[in-house]
């Protein structure tokens, strides 16, 4: 896996930081990484409806595979009693309440794909909200949708379990996204009810190599202690970042 670059103490000279890094990335980043992508491209899904994973790679040598954990069942490979395999892709065709958790891609060698959290609901509301982390200063726009028609009726939607406004289509835009739109976000329609919460993620810029500095280091440090010190929102709870990738499949859903 890449270094974790935020645990790096704000003491260390920078030189050995510099050095630190281009070994680590020689030595742990030889891989490229996979990308997962999931079709329909929604954090929540209705129960019995049809989805699609796939591990989207730059090295077809490093031998990907699809891999969940749920409230059931840890570090489980797609086929393994889920799913089915369809070339690179693997198919769920009739979702139920179980196949809720997180997905990613990981290779023989260990390395991991960003995670995605998969929230199914037996209920009659969704929120159809991105399953990726949003860029910082792009539009998100959040759908809350019922399982039979009507669709576009009138919701409440809630961050963090405060209401945020009603919107009379049921979808809701959130124009030039910052940190502090990160949270848990949730709606609810009026005599269908209300949907299962989901947390959004915003991330920054993706940092190449080239683009690392020693102040970037030192504000990832400070911003990784600062979350530390705040209570945690609600699982499920899923962590990213542009420039590490140090998530370990089995502590993310236990419960």
């Amino acid at each position: 896996m890449c270094v974790d670059l935020t645990s790096v103490s704000d003491t260390m000279d920078p030189t050995c930081l510099y050095l630190l890094l281009f070994v680590s990335l020689l030595l742990s980043c030889s891989t490229n990484p996979a990308r997962l992508t999931v079709s329909p491209s929604s954090s929540q899904l209705f129960k019995d409806e049809f989805v699609s994973l796939s591990c989207e790679e730059d090295d077809s040598s490093a031998g990907w595979t699809l891999r969940r954990n749920t409230t059931k069942r840890q570090m489980t490979q797609c086929g393994d009693g889920w799913g089915r395999t369809a070339g690179s892709s693997c198919n769920i065709s009739l979702t139920v309440p179980l196949d809720s958790g997180v997905y990613w891609c990981e290779s023989r060698e260990g390395s991991t794909s960003s995670i995605i959290n998969i929230t199914v609901s037996g209920g009659s509301v969704i929120l159809q909200s991105p399953v990726l982390p949003v860029m910082e200063g792009h539009d998100v726009t959040l759908h809350c949708q019922t399982k039979s028609p009507p669709s576009k009726l009138p919701a409440d939607f809630y961050k963090d379990g405060s209401l945020i406004r009603t919107e009379p289509t049921g979808h809701m835009t959130i124009h030039h996204v910052t940190k502090s739109d990160e949270g848990l976000y949730k709606c609810h329609i009026s005599s269908h009810g209300e949907s299962p919460p989901s947390w959004i993620s915003v991330t920054g810029q993706e940092v190449g190599e080239d683009d690392i500095t020693y102040s970037d280091i030192k504000i990832l440090h400070r911003q990784r202690s600062n979350r530390q010190k705040n209570e945690p929102p609600p699982e499920p709870e899923v962590v990213y970042s542009s420039l590490r990738s140090d998530f370990t499949p089995s502590s993310q859903f236990n419960h």
